[in-house]
């Protein structure tokens, strides 16, 4: 198994100034990897010039850039009807832009790394962070097969799990020297201040308990396994649940609390841009997700010091402190979650312990400034280009 990333080897390290950088994303709205790409750009400062491309056109998360940081997003139109000419566009932008190292992100941006495999213009950096509802369950053939000769060629792909890393190297058959656990990191410095009240619709009341959850509201995140848990707990006095987030399912979510009859129990605070604003007002955190790999809003939930009952999916698992693990839960179970949540709810003294058990884990094991040292190893790998 290959170690984490260090940014020690054999590929040559070119110094210049400043590296054009194009980051090819299938979109850029609110999400881990958007929010992850933010932080590094802001950190890294004006060292690296990036070119955005999101697929979707959709650029939500620009707010979250320091505008002093050289950052260009540029748009491109793709018509997924028409395949061939959407690979000949890539073709002629990639040649237009000439950058020093191409990024794609997921699979939504791999059609990038063909193209340049076929017509080499720059080295290939690929970051692989999970998959949509549609591969919850099951990796396709087809995708296995296009990964396999896509990213053959990439100089590293990048993962934040070790679940994915054990994808790459035996499902998708990857050189293990390309491939690099990167782990997410959390700055805990962020969530040492107060919450901001504001953002909470009611305001939390004296002696009132918030399980709550942070999340865009799409059909992996499965908030509604959330809100049938939230339904099926006791109803001590004053048990709320607030999730934070929004999306298309939120309609459908707000109606499944209503036909449930905990409407009344149930907040929908909307996006949150800076998630230490509401987080202490968490007494639990919980995750439901289909599908998550290294999931950046448990590892917040940790830097904040809160106890997190959630679905065993991805790493999280071996995220959480090792007392924390008996409260993730299979994702198949109807009544876990449920279960989980009751215990915490009912044992003040453990969420207090499990809650600063998992800001000490996370201080310890998955600091921000080391993945910040890692991904400025990684924006300035490069490697000759190879054809063929």
């Amino acid at each position: 198994m290959p170690r984490a990333f260090d940014g020690i080897g054999r590929m040559e390290m070119r110094q210049c100034a400043t590296r054009r950088l194009l980051h090819v994303l299938p979109s850029f709205g609110i999400g881990g990897i958007q929010t992850r790409f933010a932080r590094i750009a802001n950190r890294l400062g004006r060292k690296y010039q990036h070119i955005v491309i999101a697929l979707d056109g959709v650029l939500a998360c620009r707010n979250q850039l320091d505008p002093a940081v050289d950052v260009h997003f540029h748009d491109i139109h793709v018509d997924k009807s028409r395949p061939v000419a959407s690979l000949l566009r890539y073709r002629r932008t990639l040649a237009g832009l000439r950058p020093d190292l191409l990024l794609t992100y997921n699979w939504g941006a791999l059609e990038w790394g063909l193209v340049n495999r076929i017509f080499p213009i720059a080295p290939h950096l690929h970051f692989e962070d999970g998959f949509g509802s549609d591969e919850a369950s099951r990796q396709f053939r087809r995708r296995v097969l296009a990964r396999r000769l896509i990213l053959a060629r990439a100089i590293r792909v990048v993962v934040p799990s070790r679940t994915l890393e054990r994808i790459a190297l035996e499902v998708w058959r990857l050189d293990p020297r390309h491939v690099a656990y990167v782990p997410n990191g959390v700055d805990l410095r962020r969530f040492a201040a107060p919450g901001d009240p504001a953002l909470l619709a009611p305001p939390k009341a004296p002696g009132q308990l918030i399980i709550g959850t942070v999340a865009p509201l799409r059909a992996e995140k499965n908030i509604g396994r959330l809100i049938r848990a939230f339904a099926e707990l006791p109803v001590p006095p004053l048990l709320r649940l607030v999730i934070a987030g929004d999306g298309r399912e939120r309609p459908a979510l707000e109606a499944l609390a209503r036909s449930l009859g905990i409407a009344d129990r149930v907040s929908f605070a909307g996006h949150v841009s800076n998630p230490e604003r509401i987080l202490p007002f968490f007494d639990i955190f919980a995750l439901s997700s289909d599908t998550e790999q290294m999931p950046l809003t448990v590892l917040e939930a940790m830097a904040a010091g809160l106890p997190i009952a959630a679905v065993d999916v991805g790493d999280v698992k071996a995220m959480v402190h090792p007392d924390n693990r008996g409260f993730i839960v299979p994702k198949d179970s109807p009544r876990a979650l449920a279960d989980s949540l009751i215990a915490l709810v009912r044992d003040g003294r453990l969420r207090i312990a499990l809650g600063e058990a998992n800001r000490r884990r996370a201080e310890a094991h998955f600091p921000e400034d080391k993945m910040f040292a890692t991904y400025d190893a990684l924006y300035s790998l490069s490697h000759p280009v190879r054809s063929g």
